[in-house]
């Protein structure tokens, strides 16, 4: 059952907060610059604002160099800079325990959690040992772990890998069924913060409590982080992946935040060779850019633009909306959607929906969203959000399809 949501998450905190709005958007240039155009896909990649901009620029024109390689002072001070991006991360994740944690930068959150599945996770596994993980999330935190078993078996090393239950009348993981599934082999659980298609919060403060304090939890936070504020000290989880483009970064850097209390320190396998220094810098400079504008505020806003989406959605009988439908309406009193809302059209594919939406200036994501079990065939349409985006871009956009039906 979904969580109830508080008085801050009504759709009036648009109108509270619309001056303290106008000024972030502006520090977009790409939004100022096409004003006749809605960007509606922040899922899929964020847009970056000035001051990460310009951070990237002034790095690449006063101290580019490798990192760890050279003792000149170009190359000392893009040490300093990825070692300093390590410390960043942990205070942007509320780290209960930095000294015992490890930051270790990847090109993304598919491959953080393909290094957990293939660098770590056998090292916890012994024959019959169990894993749960979600098959009803993206298909980035269900492949790494099913190749995980793949590996493991040509080794001699049977592992049973078990679903993570899943209501779809809420759009939630179902804890219930989710004690039954878990037992006395259970090693590993993998779970996702913020579901990519459902925009729910996956509530795992919920999953940590029916696993109990001694099973490790992976955390794809792909859709959470720099979208709502993430404490690692309250989820207690023991891994937090994400992708630096999502979160306002550059695309080709994310990180793997690993508390390292549970099981083995995690250390990826292999040679890690060249870090993507500029990508690196520009997540630094994001994530200050996030905390100067405040996470819990950037949640309230687009929590409260999508209330405002699937409340008109769900006055016109020609779309259905993806996930819980009882948190549709503006006086819903369970959970709203983080960010992001999908639906369909009943008559109009979702390809055809994405033509006509963008014709009229809307950019959105028509397709299955890498969701497992769902083909690219069996679409629907993503509108995923982020603070430079307007109530009256969701009027409008309400407009549009209201014509439709």
């Amino acid at each position: 059952m979904a969580e109830p949501r508080t008085r801050s998450e009504r759709p009036v905190e648009a109108e509270e907060s619309a001056g303290w709005q106008r000024a972030l958007r502006a520090q977009f240039p790409i939004v100022v610059a096409h004003p006749e155009l809605a960007y509606l896909d922040s899922a899929a990649t964020s847009q970056k604002p000035q001051p990460v901009l310009d951070a990237v620029q002034r790095y690449l024109t006063t101290s580019n160099a490798n990192a760890g390689r050279g003792s000149y002072p170009w190359a000392n001070t893009t040490t300093a800079l990825v070692d300093g991006a390590r410390d960043r991360i942990r205070a942007f994740l509320d780290d209960p325990d930095p000294e015992r944690s490890s930051v270790h930068f990847t090109s993304g959150t598919t491959e953080g959690l393909r290094s957990i599945a293939r660098d770590w996770l056998p090292g916890v596994l012994a024959d019959g040992d169990e894993i749960v993980v979600p098959f009803a999330d993206h298909q980035a935190n269900l492949s790494p772990w099913l190749e995980a078993e793949e590996l493991l078996a040509r080794r001699g090393v049977r592992v049973r890998v078990r679903r993570l239950p899943y209501q779809e009348s809420s759009g939630d993981y179902d804890p219930a069924a989710l004690a039954e599934a878990v037992g006395p082999r259970t090693r590993c659980v993998a779970a996702t913060h913020v579901h990519h298609v459902y925009g729910v919060d996956m509530n795992v403060r919920r999953i940590r409590r029916v696993v109990g304090p001694e099973v490790p939890i992976c955390l794809d936070a792909a859709q959470s982080v720099g979208h709502l504020p993430l404490s690692t000290a309250a989820l207690d989880v023991d891994f937090v992946v994400f992708s630096g483009h999502k979160a306002m970064a550059l695309p080709g850097t994310g990180a793997v935040w690993s508390r390292n209390l549970r099981g083995p320190a995690f250390r990826p396998g292999g040679w890690s060779g060249t870090p993507n220094t500029v990508g690196i810098v520009s997540l630094t400079a994001a994530l200050d850019w996030l905390d100067a504008a405040g996470t819990d505020r950037i949640e309230r806003w687009t929590v409260a633009l999508t209330s405002l989406l699937t409340d008109g959605l769900a006055r016109m009988d020609a779309y259905e909306v993806l996930g819980c439908r009882s948190s549709l309406t503006a006086d819903s009193e369970v959970q709203r959607r983080r960010s992001l809302v999908t639906f369909r059209h009943r008559e109009i594919g979702s390809r055809d929906l994405g033509f006509i939406l963008f014709s009229h200036g809307f950019m959105v994501r028509t397709d299955g969203h890498c969701q497992a079990g769902r083909e690219a065939e069996d679409g629907s349409v993503r509108v995923s959000l982020h603070v430079h985006n307007t109530p009256r871009e969701i009027e409008e956009l309400l407009s549009v399809l209201a014509t439709l039906q």
